[in-house]
């Protein structure tokens, strides 16, 4: 489906599966983030884990030069991609349902963060319930080799290698003066994602799903931001999968994975009061 040019896809649950798992309660909308490149057969494999727990989901991916040229360049062409994911609530009239996100990299997350300042400063959606978020193998800050990392796989084996060594040439150059040499004098201009969502964090609870094996976004980056978000008073939990690659926590427990991520969206549901969450949710293993 596409509206106003963003290509998104949107599924509801048939109203007995609502019912067997919501009974009664108005049913979450999960917003589900995709990594640079992921392909949607891929997030509805992710998605599945929220439909089949009776929830509404709507699932979407940035253009691969949004992520990795726009953005990178300062131009924050993600910030109306956001109002835009947002609309669409209002559009399908499912705006008074909880609102629940799952994010995947910094592709995911750059969109993320632009949410979540529009939930911050326009009226327009203040009336908006969101009640928390599964963050998984994100977010990270100044990894020159884990950005180019990233763009190196994105592009696959079909680009010539000649074409594909001088546009991570050309990227890895512009990342590292854009955003390590020059960032200091720029991000009074156009914070980087990492510190813009810091500096003024949401209120919902965070669940953080990475690994210390992951050679593309740091873990200690995720566990810093986690350790940030914690001393400001968001409600933070993680999990380390250790040995499982980027993105590749589902692929290699499926089954924890997905346990995991119901039980915290159901400890979410069960915290919230309609309006705001009130304390503070530790998510056990499974």
């Amino acid at each position: 489906m596409e509206n106003d040019g963003i290509d998104y896809n949107i599924v509801f649950p048939d109203e007995a599966t609502i019912e067997a798992h919501w009974q009664g309660t108005k049913e979450p909308v999960v917003i589900l983030l995709g990594w640079a490149g992921c392909k949607d057969k891929h997030l509805t494999k992710y998605s599945s884990i929220y439909n089949e727990q009776g929830c509404v989901t709507l699932r979407y991916t940035a253009p691969l030069k949004t992520v990795f040229i726009s953005e990178s360049f300062g131009y924050r062409e993600l910030r109306c991609t956001a109002l835009k994911l947002l609309e669409i609530l209002y559009d399908y009239e499912v705006e008074q349902s909880p609102i629940f996100f799952h994010i995947f990299s910094n592709g995911g997350f750059m969109l993320y963060r632009y949410i979540i300042e529009l939930l911050h400063n326009d009226k327009q959606f203040s009336s908006l319930c969101v009640i928390g978020a599964v963050v998984d193998s994100a977010p990270g800050s100044g990894n020159v080799i884990g950005a180019v990392r990233a763009l190196a796989a994105t592009l696959g084996p079909k680009i010539s290698s000649i074409l594909k060594y001088l546009l991570l040439a050309i990227f890895a150059v512009t990342v590292f003066l854009l955003r390590i040499v020059l960032y200091p004098l720029t991000k009074y201009v156009h914070k980087n994602h990492y510190d813009a969502v810091q500096d003024r964090p949401p209120v919902w609870p965070h669940f953080f799903l990475y690994s210390r094996a992951d050679q593309v976004i740091r873990p200690n980056d995720v566990k810093l931001f986690a350790d940030n978000l914690k001393l400001k008073g968001v409600p933070v939990d993680s999990y380390d999968f250790v040995s499982s690659a980027h993105v590749s926590h589902f692929r290699e427990y499926p089954e924890q994975y997905t346990c995991k991520c119901r039980h915290f969206l159901i400890a979410c549901m069960k915290d919230t009061d309609g309006t705001r969450i009130r304390k503070r949710h530790r998510i056990q293993d499974q």
